[in-house]
């Protein structure tokens, strides 16, 4: 088979990322604080973009940086000549200086006596004099009223200062800075400092708190401490006993039943019981009843109930006490406020810079002075061009955004005026297809995204939830709504008696929900609720109070 060259033409269409297309997707999906610092980013590397602090507040759609990017672009595609021709309409629009028409009246008062002439300049000459003549009494009242020996009191005394090198402003006091709370690690060396320790034990002590968790486990075994001191074992176990002997009660403690022996034992509340129950029935606590396993070990059910509440108040991360990384609160992306009968969407921007094009950069591109080479413009127009791509993606952002917030919001009106318990299925293709735009699109938008609104701060992926048929060809049921339900439903139950999973499916038909007993129990574990044979007690029902059919953890209610 021979080799030959040909040449060849071929059609094909393919979806090509133009640089704006890539950064507008990569702004699209950040969070606020990922977005804050990107454009801090932008600030410092892009000499041609700077922050607009004069206009901070838009007085109208011309104040968009959509807007400005725009008229931006149309500066730099001018010539100089309209720079030129301004300039001269700016010098004849100058304001007089102030002696100008002093000067001018008295000339005009000059040409009067010289010709015996009467002018209409002669009484602006005269109500120039008078206020003249005013102010330079008012100015030598005012130079009066200066107390002189005071201000110049440090000369008289005969004594020299050195000038001030800096500026005039109040001095930053050491008081007033805020203190890193010290961290577990500083905490327990401290208190190793402070105890009998010497030589190798105190080195041995030492590592061992160097290997303890942010949490206070030790994750290593002693062969691992002697073998990286190094000691002997029995070294090694007396500095665990003495670490372990450190505040808070239970650091350095190697699992969770260790930890929580070490803080009952603290507390001098160690009895045989408690000791058996987390040592041994630790895994049965939360799977079977109190009266089983109190009929298994031979108590009365008052003294486990003691023992259990003796449990729950230990804490199995004693070391989370200091932790002292930095909080991140959660601010909202968008706010929903009530006006009248309808709902509003605000976009919030606080915090975020308004940015513009430098224009000391714009007049050096379009002079032509010879200051900059053809490299040095080529430069510029690169980083102006930057900049406007930035500020053109930015208000792209913020226009989806707001799109994406106004159609959940006509969606899901109901979960806005009367609660969770209306809220109605949704998914993104609803959402997509109300705006016109791609599942992927609204999918970036809502993630990381958080609305306030009156009903709490909540995630933007928190209005979206599948369906559940309901019986009778009625409307659908949100599966958070049926999750509400469920709840409610094993609250009331009464607690000698509770309901089973297939008598929770059989009240929510009749509720004209259909639904499985396999989605019974799956709700029912996603809500923390235990089953049946568990909930089963002489008492209330143990039932974990975090709503998970209410705003997600870390949601905060507005007020």
């Amino acid at each position: 088979m021979g080799l030959e060259q040909k040449l060849s033409l071929k059609l094909s269409q393919r979806l090509v990322m133009t640089p704006t297309l890539q950064q507008a997707i990569k702004l699209l999906q950040m969070t606020r604080l990922e977005l804050s610092d990107i454009v801090n980013e932008e600030l410092v590397a892009n000499p041609a973009l700077e922050e607009d602090e004069g206009n901070a507040e838009g007085t109208g759609e011309g104040d968009s940086p959509a807007a400005d990017a725009a008229s931006e672009g149309t500066d730099e595609a001018e010539g100089g000549d309209k720079a030129e021709t301004s300039e001269p309409e700016a010098a004849d629009a100058r304001v007089p200086e102030p002696g100008m028409a002093e000067r001018e009246a008295r000339e005009l008062d000059g040409g009067q006596e010289s010709g015996g002439r009467t002018t209409e300049a002669e009484p602006a000459a005269e109500a120039t004099g008078e206020a003249t003549a005013e102010a330079a009494a008012e100015s030598a009242e005012a130079f009066n009223q200066i107390d002189l020996e005071a201000y110049f009191g440090e000369y008289m005394d005969g004594t020299a200062t050195a000038p001030r090198m800096q500026e005039e402003g109040e001095e930053f006091s050491l008081e007033n800075r805020a203190e890193t709370p010290p961290g577990l690690a500083d905490h327990l060396t401290q208190q190793l400092g402070l105890s009998e320790a010497t030589g190798l034990l105190r080195e041995a002590s030492a590592f061992l708190i160097g290997n303890v968790d942010p949490e206070g486990y030790l994750r290593m075994t002693l062969e691992e401490v002697a073998a990286g001191v190094p000691c002997p074992i029995e070294c090694a176990a007396k500095a665990l006993a003495l670490v372990q002997s450190f505040d808070p009660a239970g650091v350095g403690a190697r699992n969770l039943s260790e930890c929580l022996l070490t803080q009952a034992r603290a507390a001098n509340v160690d009895s045989p019981l408690l000791v058996e129950l987390v040592t041994h029935r630790f895994a049965e606590l939360g799977s079977k009843p109190v009266t089983v396993l109190a009929r298994q070990m031979n108590v009365s059910v008052e003294q486990l109930q003691q023992a259990i509440e003796w449990i729950r108040q230990l804490d199995p991360k004693p070391g989370r006490r200091y932790d002292s990384s930095r909080t991140i609160y959660v601010e909202p992306d968008v706010a929903v406020v009530k006006s009248e009968e309808d709902y509003v969407v605000l976009f919030n921007d606080d915090g975020l810079p308004r940015l513009r094009v430098s224009r000391l950069y714009r007049h050096m591109l379009r002079a032509n002075d010879g200051a900059l080479d053809g490299e040095g413009k080529s430069y510029l127009r690169e980083k102006i061009r930057a900049a406007q791509w930035l500020m053109k993606s930015l208000d792209q952002r913020k226009r989806t955004i707001v799109r994406v917030a106004e159609s959940i919001v006509k969606k899901q009106r109901d979960f806005f005026e009367y609660g969770v318990a209306h809220l109605r299925p949704l998914v993104l293709r609803d959402v997509a297809e109300d705006i016109g735009m791609h599942e992927s699109t609204v999918s970036r938008v809502v993630s990381n995204k958080w609305m306030a609104c009156p009903r709490g701060l909540v995630p933007m992926k928190f209005f979206f939830h599948s369906a559940i048929a309901s019986i009778g060809g009625g409307e659908d049921v949100s599966s958070l709504a049926v999750k509400g339900k469920i709840r409610s439903l094993v609250e009331s139950e009464d607690p000698s008696h509770p309901m089973s999973d297939a008598r929770l499916s059989e009240l929510l038909a009749r509720d004209g929900i259909r639904i499985a007993r396999r989605t019974v129990a799956k709700y029912r574990e996603e809500l923390h609720i235990p089953a049946s044979s568990i909930r089963k007690t002489d008492g209330p029902p143990e039932i974990d109070k975090r709503d998970d059919t209410a705003p997600p953890e870390g949601a905060e209610e507005l007020k």
